[in-house]
């Protein structure tokens, strides 16, 4: 008898065992199931967004911008414009043709340009072209744009910086400095604008009122070589004797590093420079004309998630009445703080070997120096 009720209760626990099992088997393959169903998931189609989705797995709609120097700006439907290393996307659809720039890994140099609807996965780009499709890879992407030309504002970005220092008191002091910059991107090419201008007084005296707008157009040859079509550059500083000065040139330039976190490219080419004076001394000609060897570069990297770093210098080569050698440097470090809003921390350095003396015979100093504290908002 009590052998009989020994193997009841032992036969009772491993059927209680069992269910037990049971139920956190079906559970387990539940959420596994689960998990792959989310993994999987997909928006259905859609003919007024895109749609990206991060490494995360988040979903997100609205508008894709553009892709380039492997960033990508998404106007969100609800969270407003958002910019993503392209490493953090997983995939982008897009719900109209976007004009796609791709690196030829055949025998040409010249980048592929394909119009179509875009459907990145992974390390996968499928194009959809009419009827038909062209797949590349992920790796081949220089660039991708708005195809509608319609919409000629969503092809422009840019940012603008304000730094300023009002001091009362026994002396009054007042320094600004504001610094802006604008980029139209397409997928074959890009248009840059800089403008940096500031402004210094002191007891009311003015000591200090110069102005830089520089500007090029560079359309991309393949992934490394650009031809920088047109170069421009106004500059103004009567402290410096300058009244007007104007640079046009050509020029080649080459990619050294391309990668998401870091951006090193030098340029170089040729081109003219007309320089007007503020005074000069007698007999000597108020206006100069000259041609110009010209080469910079630029310097990009993510130190972290929110801060940068930026290097920026050029130079030209001139006649001695024009300067002899002129130089602009700048390097900046950006924090992010709050959305599109930055702090940054500049140094400028610009130099004229040979400074044009005015009717005084005064010579200006070679060097100017600047410290710039300020915030800048990405537009």
């Amino acid at each position: 008898m009590k052998l009989k009720q020994l193997l009841k209760h032992i036969i009772g626990r491993i059927v209680w065992l069992c269910i037990l099992f049971c139920i956190c088997f079906g559970v387990s393959e539940y959420a596994r199931a689960a998990d792959s169903a989310w993994d999987n998931f997909a928006p259905p189609p859609d003919d007024k967004f895109d749609w990206i989705q991060l490494t995360s797995g988040e979903w997100l709609k609205g508008e894709l911008k553009f892709l380039y120097d492997f960033q990508v700006e998404f106007d969100s439907d609800k969270l407003d414009l958002l910019t993503f290393d392209l490493e953090d996307v997983k995939q982008i659809r897009t719900h109209k043709p976007q004009s796609i720039s791709i690196e030829d890994l055949g025998l040409s140099d010249d980048p592929i340009v394909v119009e179509g609807i875009v459907n990145l996965v992974d390390n996968k780009v499928i194009m959809t072209v009419g009827d038909g499709t062209r797949e590349f890879e992920r790796s081949q992407i220089i660039s991708i744009a708005q195809a509608d030309k319609k919409k000629e504002r969503d092809l422009w970005s840019g940012n603008i910086s304000l730094g300023a220092n009002i001091r009362g008191g026994n002396t009054e002091t007042v320094d600004a400095n504001l610094r802006a910059n604008a980029k139209r991107l397409t997928a074959t090419s890009r248009l840059v604008f800089d403008y940096i201008g500031n402004y210094s007084e002191t007891d009311q005296i003015e000591s200090s009122k110069n102005h830089r707008l520089s500007g090029y157009r560079d359309s991309f040859l393949s992934k490394k070589f650009f031809w920088r079509q047109l170069v421009g550059e106004y500059y103004r500083d009567q402290f410096k004797n300058i009244d007007h000065q104007l640079s046009l040139a050509t020029a080649i330039g080459y990619h050294f590093i391309y990668t998401p976190k870091t951006k090193w490219e030098i340029s170089g080419g040729l081109g003219g420079r007309y320089t007007r004076f503020v005074s000069v001394e007698p007999g000597q000609s108020i206006d100069n004309t000259s041609p110009a060897f010209g080469a910079g570069t630029l310097y990009d990297t993510e130190l972290t998630k929110w801060m940068d770093f930026l290097v920026d210098y050029s130079f030209q080569i001139v006649n001695e009445d024009a300067g002899r050698y002129t130089h602009h440097f700048i390097t900046t470090l950006s924090t992010d703080l709050i959305k599109d809003l930055d702090f940054d921390f500049s140094f400028v350095w610009d130099r004229i070997r040979n400074p044009q003396k005015d009717s005084n015979g005064n010579i200006p100093k070679k060097d100017d120096y600047q410290l710039i504290f300020g915030l800048s908002y990405d537009l």
